[in-house]
């Protein structure tokens, strides 16, 4: 049955502003109708088109039969080659069919499999030029590198005996309502000086991952990357978990330990670009420039070094629709992050591209229809397949309807990654006293987002801990973090602000950012030092590439106050569900008092950024009537803070249009309770104390 039409309507429905981009739209949701309809006729729909895994690549039968085939058109002959017939480039020759696919079947030798588990193996192809090349085969699953010897990767064959195949012991937990990410690199996750494994991972990360409330994990470098400096964004091997960390087994473990523990995880995933490696990559495959990526400089990426994919290609659509499959089916992952999505959807890639929000910037002539028709089909195929699927858009540019469902005219995402905001607050740490900060500008940069959009919102990203970059504790604290972290120290002014202002940026974008939040390992603590890996340039040394849990776990540091707030934090979410909810409603942003107040989820969020200033007496607004408590406040001794505002207390609230709210609080030190008549109806005003650099949340008893 044909792929339905876009109605028009539908997208005004979504977005009334995108009136004049309708045909655009509608065109290219025709592209993409036509590339599901082919698939559906041609490959009889997303399940088998998906499957392509369980068929090209090396596949393994019940009685040993290995089958093998590979997609290389410009190949004259081909040759499986290996550890396992002493790479004889004669003896295992291969067949070609009209699409260029070559196949080769070997059977059981002595009743078991003719190719040893774990040995080496490679396809030898001589080209149309009579040039011999061999490579790596595109769909392998295990790749290892020996930088002793090389830093090529070799092939594996990963068949390992029935005994030793992990079985999965429980059931993918249910889709999080709010969903709070812990994004999170198994090889930085050890204190010690080398690379962490997924073993270590599973024993020593999951557990903290879940005592901090988080019930996402986005797991990076997962997909085999040569350089292990690139923080996994240079792929050579799609299918491949890395080796630097264990088995693809171990891999398979930690996943399930997360599961029983009602945890998701998701992967970061890299369908931007690839490694321009030729001997270990998808590069020049096949011998020629065009396979797997578009030929001449449409194929490569100036700023990244890196081959761009033709997502226009049937072969292409493939493997990539496939691999999407391959970790949801064989690593039981839950979702994914997309890299580089804006660098996918335009032309230009985003180079030079300053966005301002004009919709001619979207729907023009540097629109990538081929690339945008790519991220649909793997959105809409991912979502027919498993309907619990979650799908993240790493976009900087605010596309319209990106998390919209391509049914209704948009590319089909679950949740954007709102890049916006940890840019905002490097701005304001790096340029602005805190006496300069606009109130306004910050919950604008915090609420700016497309209504009916789900956004992930973070208060810095994974970048800004690599070094040339500060973290949001560094620009906060720099070198103090060095000597006056210890509660045997001097409290000093530096400290009191960074661990104040920490937490009050993480509760701020947390609760008014968006419909989820991230977190990069370690910043909940304020972890004190940047993230370098292993190169040249540092004498290849993993002093700062690694996660120092000493200094949180130490309970003389003070990095022990943060994890404690980021912990309360998550779980008083997970308790009163605001990242589920509608927006916030903003009802105050005072620029020469420094306080913003808002609610959301029917809690009342109060924020002083004053630098000096406390306030008494202070009113703020509130919709709904009754009386009030404080659940949270960052000035909580168990926060690092002085306990000038804690937890408790009743509030109760005055009938009296406040700040467009119907009813107001006050706040204030005296604890003084005043009557209030309006027509016969009695309320009583509180008066609660909002001290310097603090928030409160209140919410209903």
């Amino acid at each position: 049955m044909p792929t339905l039409p876009l109605d028009g309507k539908a997208v005004l429905a979504a977005d009334p502003w995108l009136d004049n981009n309708v045909p655009h739209i509608v065109h290219r949701h025709d592209l993409f109708r036509k590339w599901k309809d082919t698939i559906d006729e041609t490959e009889g729909g997303y399940d088998n088109f998906t499957k392509g895994y369980l068929k090209f690549g090396l596949n393994v039968a019940q009685d040993g039969t290995v089958t093998y085939r590979e997609w290389a058109p410009n190949a004259k002959e081909a040759v499986l080659i290996g550890d396992f017939n002493s790479w004889n480039r004669i003896s295992h020759p291969m067949t070609r069919d009209q699409y260029g696919v070559w196949e080769i079947t070997i059977p059981p030798k002595d009743g078991k499999c003719a190719i040893p588990h774990d040995s080496k193996i490679k396809i030898s192809m001589i080209l149309q030029s009579g040039e011999r090349i061999e490579r790596i085969p595109a769909w392998i699953k295990r790749v290892t590198q020996d930088l002793s010897v090389s830093p090529v990767y070799d092939a594996r064959f990963w068949n390992p005996p029935p005994e030793d195949v992990y079985k999965f012991k429980n059931t993918r937990p249910p889709q999080p309502k709010g969903i709070r990410i812990y994004e999170a690199h198994v090889g930085i996750s050890t204190t010690e000086h080398r690379v962490g494994t997924y073993k270590e991972f599973t024993r020593d990360i999951l557990p903290r991952i879940r005592d901090l409330g988080y019930n996402t994990i986005q797991l990076m470098a997962v997909m085999e990357h040569a350089y292990y400096a690139s923080f996994g964004y240079q792929v050579t091997s799609f299918f491949a978990a890395s080796s630097r960390y264990g088995t693809p087994e171990e891999l398979k473990e930690l996943i399930d330990t997360a599961h029983g523990m009602g945890i998701t995880v998701l992967l970061d995933i890299v369908h931007s670009h690839a490694c321009k490696n030729v001997l270990d990559g998808l590069n020049n495959f096949d011998g020629t420039d065009h396979m797997y990526f578009h030929e001449g400089a449409r194929g490569r990426h100036d700023l990244w070094d890196s081959r761009l994919f033709n997502y226009g290609h049937h072969e292409v659509l493939r493997f990539l629709l496939s691999n999407l499959r391959f970790w949801m089916e064989e690593y039981q992952f839950d979702g994914f992050r997309f890299d580089g999505v804006t660098s996918m959807m335009y032309h230009h890639h985003g180079i030079g591209a300053g966005f301002s929000g004009g919709y001619h910037e979207y729907f023009g002539p540097a629109a990538d229809l081929e690339a945008i028709v790519y991220l649909m089909l793997a959105n809409d195929a991912m979502h027919t397949l498993y309907p619990n699927v979650i799908t993240i858009a790493e976009d900087v540019s605010g596309m319209p309807l990106l998390c919209v469902p391509v049914s209704k005219g948009g590319v089909g995402f679950d949740y954007r990654l709102s890049m916006a905001i940890p840019d905002m607050w490097i701005k304001l740490l790096k340029h602005k006293k805190d006496d300069e900060w606009e109130m306004g500008n910050i919950v604008h940069t915090l609420t700016n987002r497309r209504y009916g959009e789900k956004s992930i919102a973070y208060a810095e990203s994974h970048d800004q801990a690599l070094v040339g970059d500060k973290t949001l504790a560094f620009w906060l604290m720099d070198k103090e973090m060095y000597t006056n972290m210890s509660d045997l120290t001097e409290y000093t002014p530096i400290i009191a602000r960074g661990i104040a202002l920490h937490k009050m940026i993480r509760l701020l974008v947390h609760s008014l950012g968006g419909e989820g939040y991230l977190n990069f390992e370690g910043n909940e603590f304020g972890h004190p030092e940047w993230l370098d890996f292993p190169r040249e340039g540092n004498g290849n040394s993993f002093q700062y590439a690694r996660r120092q849990w000493n200094v949180v776990d130490d309970q003389l540091l003070r990095y022990r106050y943060l994890n404690e707030f980021d912990k309360v934090m998550n779980h008083t979410e997970d308790k009163y569900h605001w990242l589920s909810a509608e927006p916030a409603y903003v009802s105050l942003k005072h620029e020469v008092d420094k306080v913003i107040v808002y609610e959301r989820a029917g809690l009342l969020f109060v924020f002083n950024f004053h630098p000096t200033n406390s306030f008494s007496d202070y009113r703020v607004g509130v919709d709904q009537p009754g009386e009030y408590t404080i659940i949270l406040s960052t000035d909580e001794k168990r926060f690092g803070g002085f306990e000038n505002v804690v937890p408790g207390g009743s509030y109760f609230t005055t009938p009296m249009e406040w700040n467009g709210r119907r009813n107001w609080t006050q706040v204030s030190t005296t604890g003084s309770v005043e009557e209030v008549e309006d027509g016969g109806l009695r309320r009583h005003a509180i008066q609660v104390y909002i001290p310097s650099r603090t928030a409160i949340v209140l919410a209903k008893k």
